[in-house]
């Protein structure tokens, strides 16, 4: 069995190019005791990626030059030598960038194709669902009857944000995009309450008249122009969860901080980083509260699915781009 799987082959400097990466063939390797071998059928692409491709020190190892990339994926066990988990079983791993991944069953959780579409479980039901939840809840300290600013709020995590502060409680829900067909998405679909396109004009302008009274929390996806906007529009005791900075993810020179920081000592603001790994004892109730609202439909989502291995670059730097809405997904 012959396996296709993508390698680092140059570290980016800048915006990624395709001769830093290349599709090569490799042997499937059986799996031995306590390992499980899986046929991959949907692969995620995310942002954070972009920073494993660096060699710079981060909060998770860097990606090896000439060896096999990593990131969430969900497949079929072809092979098994592990108890609890059998041939036919699916199962959600960090085993990505591949069609055939052999790994310890231990970094294996088993999902069920019948309660929700495999795809779910690398979005809406996986780490980007619970990267918004605990991201709002706990790391915002979302209360009902706050007013919501979201940056990026087309994507997987975004319009997960703004979905759980209305279902919540919200009073005002308001999302910045990147084109006026994912502004009306917002609004019409996703219930925000207000939504603009950032390339129409200084988002602090936009900001302050979608959210004349202010915002109590910003969930930024984006950084740069977004935060500095945040942080003049936000209320006392105003919350910022810092999830991802996009906007200066393949800058070459350092990104310029915002230039209103003194504001916050007004407001007795407060910004806090967070990374979903230090939140997956949130698990069960993400699931448990979220999983109800998507069946229901009272929580809605989209992909954005491209079809094949051969595909999963050009996917990963279409997110880079803002091409998705939703979720980015690679069905093999």
């Amino acid at each position: 069995m012959i396996n296709r799987e993508w390698h680092l082959l140059s570290r980016p400097v800048g915006w990624p190019k395709p001769e830093d990466f290349a599709l090569v063939e490799a042997e499937v390797r059986q799996p031995g005791e306590g390992q499980v071998l899986v046929r991959n059928k949907y692969l995620s692409v995310d942002p954070y990626m972009r920073g494993r491709m660096s060699a710079a020190k981060s909060y998770v190892a860097p990606f090896e030059l000439g060896k096999a990339m990593q990131g969430g994926a969900v497949g079929e066990v072809v092979a098994s030598e592990a108890e609890g988990i059998a041939v036919g079983d699916h199962v959600l791993h960090f085993g990505g960038w591949r069609e055939y991944a052999t790994f310890d069953a231990a970094q294996a959780v088993k999902v069920d194709p019948e309660a929700a579409p495999l795809s779910t479980y690398l979005g809406v039901l996986g780490m980007t669902g619970l990267t918004a939840y605990a991201g709002l809840l706990r790391t915002a300290v979302f209360k009902e009857g706050d007013s919501v600013f979201v940056s990026g709020a087309a994507g997987a995590v975004g319009s997960q944000v703004g979905q759980i502060a209305k279902l919540k409680g919200a009073s005002r829900v308001i999302g910045s995009a990147g084109s006026d067909e994912k502004v009306k998405l917002l609004v019409e679909e996703y219930g925000f309450d207000a939504a603009f396109n950032y390339k129409n004009g200084p988002v602090a302008q936009q900001l302050r008249e979608a959210a004349p009274d202010g915002v109590d929390v910003y969930f930024d996806n984006v950084g740069g122009d977004h935060l500095e906007a945040a942080i003049g529009s936000l209320n006392e005791g105003g919350r910022i969860a810092v999830c991802g900075m996009i906007s200066v993810y393949n800058s070459t020179e350092p990104a310029p901080g915002p230039k209103n920081l003194a504001r916050l000592i007004a407001t007795r603001g407060r910004i806090e980083g967070f990374l979903v790994s230090d939140h997956y004892d949130l698990q069960s109730q993400f699931v448990q509260e979220v999983g109800p609202w998507v069946a229901s439909g009272a929580l809605k989502y989209r992909e954005t699915v491209v079809e094949g291995i051969e595909n999963n670059l050009e996917a990963f730097l279409g997110v880079l781009r803002g091409d998705n809405t939703g979720k980015m997904i690679v069905k093999l």
